[in-house]
């Protein structure tokens, strides 16, 4: 058959595809651990996750759970920190552990054919960190160095202040780090919250990337016989304590010529019938370059060079945030033009080929993480952590495909109410 390149092929939209999750699988390892894992690939390599209750949740003392994570690779009885990084560098592979607000997680990323020696090394840092106290005291000057640093940037201050005005400054979600936090870490709070909370009774295993029945053996022959430790972890309740006063300015640098924005109030998590046509309402407002705050506040009125809003939901509660920084001198003007872009929306629905336009954008993108192994390996880690099945999934394609512009505008009128917004300027 002849191409006939004077035709231009046919086009579709988004909203036309079917969209599957690819199935994961589980294994049952023989001390019973469990292993969701997915053959994706076309590469060589594989991501391996290891997802702990280790989150800021979880900590007794603040700024311990972060420094736990930077510190679980930094020396074993059996390693120093030094041979750790060097055998990650001779099998180029890559060890990141982070602490959220929920869940600390061990991220392996590593050719297949080098598992095998890779994941004995990998088990020993995880059950057996010792935290050296020459690297805590070493973790403790780096972290109050890149604090102070940080403290000069009004969008860090802006991002810190917005999340206690919200939740409160007690509370897990509203809760950030100060130097004297960090000063009072001892090498006893680490071994103490590692004890407690890196215990391979209550991991998650997650493994994706062109890997079968030899790699999940591998898994099985590290992991499987380590003996489980069925202690309960302890998970204090939080009352959430918002500001009562719901606008706060900060002079962070008197000679600053730019401010942070932040606009935000508490909204539901993922398990809330409203939240995933929030996610198509919050698309259309801030949530990508051709929404209304961008269209607006960068494209028309030069206020900025970017404006966003996001989604933020946790296992606990969750947030919506506007985020921005403009010239000091237009700060009000743009503070009144996104409640400005809110009103519009509570009053008039959305255009049929702007809404389009954002199920598209958002459809779109979906199916490009639908193409990869550790971005489908992601959407499962987050269904399943948060208690859901692939119906979950399906149920949120159906509503992004058919959420109507009256029903955003519904869900406007109940969430973009100027009064329920908590607001954060800092110069």
């Amino acid at each position: 058959m002849v191409l006939d390149r004077k035709k231009s092929p046919d086009t579709h939209d988004a909203v036309e595809f079917d969209y599957k999750l690819p199935p994961i699988q589980t294994e049952k390892l023989e001390n019973g651990l469990m292993l969701y894992w997915l053959d994706a690939g076309v590469q060589d390599v594989a991501q391996i996750d290891w997802v702990f209750p280790a989150g800021l949740w979880y900590e007794q003392k603040p700024s311990v759970a972060q420094a736990a994570a930077g510190l679980l690779k930094n020396g074993t009885s059996k390693y120093t920190a030094e041979q750790i990084h060097e055998a990650l560098e001779f099998y180029g592979a890559q060890l990141k552990v982070s602490a959220g607000n929920d869940y600390a997680t061990v991220t392996l990323y590593a050719l297949t054919k080098h598992l095998p020696e890779l994941l004995p090394m990998i088990r020993e840092i995880i059950t057996d960190a010792i935290f050296p106290e020459e690297e805590v005291e070493i973790h403790k000057h780096n972290a109050i160095q890149k604090l102070l640093v940080n403290l000069r940037q009004c969008e860090f201050v802006a991002n810190q202040q917005i999340d206690a005005m919200l939740f409160g400054p007690s509370h897990p979600y509203g809760r950030y780090s100060r130097k004297e936090n960090i000063e009072a870490i001892t090498r006893e709070d680490l071994v103490a919250f590692y004890r407690a909370h890196y215990n391979l009774a209550h991991v998650r295993m997650f493994m994706a990337g062109k890997v079968g029945a030899h790699e999940v053996k591998c898994v099985n022959d590290v992991f499987g016989n380590v003996a489980l430790d069925p202690a309960e972890i302890k998970k204090d309740a939080f009352a959430i304590q918002s500001a009562t006063d719901k606008s706060l300015r900060v002079n962070n640098d008197p000679n600053g010529v730019q401010g942070a924005i932040r606009i935000g109030r508490q909204f539901p998590n993922r398990h809330h019938p409203d939240y995933s046509p929030m996610v198509v309402l919050n698309t259309l407002f801030g949530g990508y370059f051709g929404s209304r705050l961008m269209s607006n506040i960068r494209e028309e009125k030069g206020f900025t060079y970017g404006i966003y809003s996001s989604l933020s939901p946790d296992i606990n509660g969750g947030s919506f945030i506007i985020h921005t920084e403009t010239g000091r001198a237009v700060v009000d003007a743009a503070i009144k033009e996104v409640y400005h872009e809110m009103e519009t929306l509570c009053n008039e629905p959305a255009p049929d080929d702007e809404l389009l336009l954002v199920k598209n954008y958002l459809l779109g993108g979906l199916l490009g993480d639908l193409d990869g192994p550790f971005s489908i390996l992601q959407r499962w880690r987050t269904l399943i952590l948060n208690g859901f099945t692939e119906e979950y999934f399906n149920n949120n394609i159906n509503i992004y495909k058919t959420v109507t512009a009256k029903e955003l505008q519904l869900l406007a009128q109940k969430y973009f109410s100027k009064g329920d917004f908590y607001e954060v300027v800092v110069i």
